[in-house]
């Protein structure tokens, strides 16, 4: 499975983006995809995962109520909302697929998700 992640760039204060991910070589089906990202010199932190077959939705703390994750299972895309974004949101965005029926507890560990798209990153500023 390859990632393509795409939509980052510069933005406001306040603004909005959305991240796009897309996956080829394997069609999206029974997964749990997330949204990781990295700011400099911190660690991967976890943004946002969505499970294919209900569509259950899960989010980082810092981030819950801002961004919403989504998905196109036609498309074969993934997407990332993001809304009032903040200084603090600055960082380059990883989205991640897994096919191995992570529980609860699993999908908000990097470690977990076995595949990796490029990233693309984001930038808050005035």
């Amino acid at each position: 499975v390859q990632l393509q992640a795409s939509g980052g760039g510069l933005v406001q204060p306040g603004g909005s983006l959305r991240l796009s991910c897309a996956a080829s070589g394997r069609t999206l089906s029974r997964y749990v995809a997330g949204w990781f990202r990295q700011a400099p010199g911190k660690e991967r932190e976890f943004v946002a995962s969505i499970r294919s077959s209900v569509g259950d939705t899960y989010y980082g703390d810092s981030v819950k109520g801002r961004f919403t994750i989504s998905r196109d299972n036609a498309k074969n895309t993934i997407f990332l909302q993001m809304s009032s974004l903040k200084f603090e949101d600055t960082a380059v965005y990883y989205c991640a697929v897994s096919f191995r029926g992570l529980i609860t507890s699993e999908v908000r560990r990097a470690a977990n998700y076995e595949y990796w798209g490029q990233g693309t990153e984001v930038t808050v500023s005035s």
